[in-house]
């Protein structure tokens, strides 16, 4: 049975996910370290882990699976998942794929050493979360539903 987890601390697209899901009638986990207001909605679960550093990526790792999707920022998270057999999606709805995903790995690690080497700290931040990358990521979400659940049969 097809699961969507949401990798939800600073997640721009829980609400969105959480229409797809409920459209495709797919159980959601939503998954954080906290301050996140609980959904009603019976298809929505709220999950908590501990406090520190990757407990909820480690919670959603350990489930994520063949017939999954997951949405996530986090490159290694992605990676673990990818290699479980599940659907990995950015926030943006680009997809991580077995195809990429050592590319995406290699530039994290190169960015994190450029950042380090810079005494001044200047750059980074990255560009702003827009319109388009919604309606990007909601397109994607409903393709890699559809094709999550065409594997999961």
């Amino acid at each position: 049975m097809t699961a969507l987890f949401i990798d939800a601390d600073a997640c721009p697209v829980k609400a969105e996910a959480e229409k797809v899901a409920t459209r495709h009638r797919v159980k959601m986990y939503v998954v954080s370290n906290g301050g996140l207001r609980p959904s009603p909605n019976p298809l929505v679960e709220t999950v908590i882990v501990a406090q520190g550093a990757d407990e909820a990526d480690k919670w959603i790792a350990d489930r994520a699976g063949p017939g999954d999707v997951v949405v996530t920022g986090d490159i290694p998270l992605a990676a673990k998942c990818i290699e479980a057999g599940a659907r990995v999606l950015r926030h943006n709805g680009e997809a991580f794929t077995r195809a990429n995903i050592g590319q995406q790995l290699a530039m994290r690690d190169l960015m994190a050493d450029l950042r380090a080497a810079n005494p001044l700290g200047a750059g980074g931040g990255g560009r702003g979360f827009t319109k388009a990358d919604r309606s990007r990521f909601l397109e994607a979400l409903e393709r890699e539903l559809r094709a999550a659940a065409r594997q999961a049969r």
